[in-house]
């Protein structure tokens, strides 16, 4: 099998002596809720479970003001929360709420997702400071007393987006690429759909996080070399806890001699150890989440978290019977597929008529 293996071990280093040192600092402080998420859990002892929530309040107060204060420091690193006007946090942090909440089912998850891509897309090129505009001329279905034309103004970004290509870290991934895929097309003046560019990566969690393993197998993607060269390179995730997976996407295709213009990484949650792994392994990567968690368990999950966004999004597979790529767009079913039709070709393209590498 035609594979490429990153190891844990492969990472260290990335992480400067602040880095570990913060990161340190908030699994200690993260160690601090689990006393009262027991009370919670349990509801016992019954008079404590008041204080327990008051305290889970201040402890994440805490942890969000330290994170706030160590990604200020880095500029590749963007959260939602922390660089938007406090006006309008609540929508973000809401929105959050509901995709943690097990009681959240599928249709709900899914419109959940395509609202956090919606403002992470805001997030990176809705606030441009760019005087340019473009123009947008509609007729609409009012014709009399002739058929009307409305005129809409938006941000000029063709600079920043027609160059770019979706790279889907495959499964949970899948849905995300595609809703991004979809607003970059509609923000572009010439109706632009990337290409897509899809890798069959995994990581072994029969592993912990100290030695965990980041496979991609390249029999089972989808991916032309020369359509990657020289472009922005974005890659929507809604997870992002080690940074491994993306890492070891990147180092491969470096390896192999290609240079992007640019690395953009969107995820709905990110911890504060993968991102800052990321942005110190790939030169000029950007990170873009809505939320930032404070820490990962010794299987390298992320605390909080949301469980795996791969499996609510998707459903999940048959045990020894993955669905291929095709097989999970068809599941989506037509109201998916129909939004995003021009991706879905896109994507079918991609895997039909061109040879795995």
């Amino acid at each position: 099998m035609n594979e490429v293996i990153l190891k844990a071990k492969d990472f260290d280093g990335y992480l400067n002596a602040d880095d570990k040192a913060s990161i340190e600092f908030m699994n200690k402080k993260y160690d601090e809720t689990f006393r009262y998420f027991k009370i919670l859990s349990t509801g016992k002892p019954m008079d404590k479970v008041d204080e327990a929530k008051e305290k889970l309040i201040l402890l994440y107060n805490e942890m969000g003001k330290m994170m706030q204060s160590i990604t200020s420091k880095e500029p590749n690193i963007h959260v939602y929360s922390f660089e938007t006007p406090e006006s309008i946090h609540g929508e973000a942090s809401r929105l959050i709420a509901k995709l943690r909440d097990p009681k959240t089912e599928h249709p709900e998850f899914v419109y959940y997702v395509q609202r956090a891509y919606e403002l992470l897309f805001n997030l990176a090129f809705g606030s441009a400071k760019n005087e340019k505009k473009n123009y947008i001329i509609v007729d609409t279905p009012v014709e009399i007393p002739v058929r009307n034309y409305a005129v809409h103004k938006i941000p000029d970004i063709d600079d920043k987006i027609v160059n770019s290509v979706m790279c889907v870290m495959l499964r949970g991934a899948l849905l995300p690429s595609m809703i991004m895929s979809k607003e970059i097309q509609e923000y572009s003046s010439t109706n632009y759909v990337t290409p897509f560019a899809l890798f069959k990566i995994h990581r072994d969690d029969t592993k912990e996080e100290y030695n965990m393993e980041y496979i991609l197998d390249l029999d089972r993607s989808h991916f032309n070399l020369d359509q990657l060269d020289g472009k922005d390179l974005f890659f929507a995730d809604p997870m992002n806890a080690t940074g491994g997976s993306l890492i070891t996407i990147v180092k491969f295709l470096k390896k192999e001699g290609i240079k992007p213009k640019s690395i953009k990484f969107f995820n709905i949650i990110s911890v504060l150890k993968g991102s800052l792994r990321i942005v110190r392994a790939i030169e000029d990567a950007e990170v873009y989440t809505l939320w930032m968690d404070p820490a990962l368990n010794k299987k390298a999950y992320i605390l909080p978290g949301l469980g795996d966004a791969g499996d609510r999004i998707n459903g999940v597979d048959e045990e020894n019977r993955p669905r291929d790529i095709i097989q999970l767009i068809s599941d989506y079913g037509v109201n998916i597929t129909t939004l995003y039709k021009d991706q879905v070709r896109k994507i079918e393209e991609t895997v039909l008529y061109r040879s795995p590498r």
